[in-house]
């Protein structure tokens, strides 16, 4: 798994229309240009927030292609929390986990 990679093709959605438009008419073709594994991939064409979250995906790229995929923000906030409970804690990134999902964290 590649989480830079992950990021990378998000990134490219964000940011070229063209990569937009082919994506949007054939996902399969567009993520086949990048080095997925079948999870990543899945979660892209599948359009799991929850998963890439859990996945370790940037929040600030991931919401830009929630918003690509007409996903409302509040929507978008509760997939990331669903996707904890259904796959786990965040496993790598800067939201890498380090506690389990119903543990208290420094006083909250």
């Amino acid at each position: 798994m590649s989480l830079y990679t992950v990021q990378k093709l998000l990134y490219t959605l964000n940011r070229d229309d063209a990569a937009k438009a082919e994506f949007k008419a054939v996902p399969s073709t567009f993520a086949n240009r990048f080095n997925l594994s079948d999870e990543e991939r899945a979660a892209i064409l599948e359009r799991d927030i929850g998963k890439l979250y859990v996945l370790g995906v940037n929040g600030q790229i991931l919401m830009h292609f929630a918003a690509l995929c007409g996903i409302e923000w509040a929507d978008y906030l509760q997939l990331m929390r669903d996707g904890v409970i259904k796959y786990g804690p965040v496993r790598e990134g800067v939201y890498a986990m380090t506690t389990q999902t119903n543990e208290k964290v420094a006083g909250v």
